[in-house]
């Protein structure tokens, strides 16, 4: 753990104090397969007792929101799926005129697989022989996808992910989520490049006390560990640090 007091001490000092969450390398390990990942041990009890105490605590992922009622099923937790984007939305057909392309790009990777959520389209890769040379290939064709049909495309670990429109983002669903609960300080915990938005989010929050918390293992950009206010290892080590706020 490597602290920024005067953060953590600022934050500590708000008369109402918000905590937001990512899920899957924050609150779970990172696993092979999605619908394998589970909360760590101490997870939701440390939600529970936040929420108990707390205007706002939140859970903000790339999952779908039926997927983390399921995962973090916390009475007074906010659950925000799929980055803020919308359950669906004339958006999608676009997705789905994709599609054919989209699983042709997959094709060329062996050990790739496709996850549909509905409103996104991800690809995964964790399981190719090599995830480096796949990530380059699925890049290359999924950009022009993307282009071409007027897609978003979102990078995270070892998974990429297409959507139908303009995808909210981490840092939108930060700033509407404290604005809306009123809070004058907000903890936020991730562990992956989507993560840099919510921290910037805060950032141009200049009346709110934020700290800025990066999970760290062996897969978390090193940006995100430089942007942080403090660093934790691995989810066990988030929810040590919650238990003593």
């Amino acid at each position: 753990m490597i602290p920024e007091p005067s953060a953590l001490e600022r934050f500590r000092s708000a008369a109402r104090r918000g905590f937001v969450f990512d899920f899957d390398g924050t609150l779970s390990e990172i696993v092979a397969r999605p619908e394998m990942a589970r909360a760590v041990s101490g997870a939701a009890g440390a939600l529970s007792k936040l929420a108990e105490a707390n205007p706002l605590v939140a859970v903000v992922s790339g999952r779908t929101a039926g997927q983390l009622r399921e995962l973090i099923g916390v009475p007074g937790v906010t659950l925000v799926g799929l980055y803020g984007l919308p359950d669906s939305g004339p958006e999608q057909s676009r997705l789905e005129a994709a599609r054919k392309d989209i699983a042709r790009a997959i094709e060329l990777v062996p050990g790739s697989w496709l996850e549909d959520k509905g409103p996104t389209l991800a690809v995964h890769y964790r399981a190719a022989r090599d995830p480096a040379e796949a990530e380059r290939v699925l890049l290359t064709n999924l950009r022009t996808v993307a282009a071409g049909r007027g897609l978003s495309l979102l990078a995270g670990k070892m998974v990429l992910e297409l959507a139908g429109g303009e995808v909210p983002g981490k840092g939108a669903v930060v700033r509407e989520l404290v604005r809306s609960a009123r809070v004058s300080g907000c903890f936020y915990a991730g562990d992956d490049v989507a993560d840099l938005e919510a921290f910037r989010a805060l950032d141009e929050l200049d009346a709110v006390a934020s700290v800025r918390v990066a999970v760290r293992s062996e897969e978390t950009p090193e940006r995100l560990i430089a942007a942080a206010d403090l660093v934790v290892d691995r989810p066990a080590g988030l929810v040590r640090l919650l238990s003593e706020l």
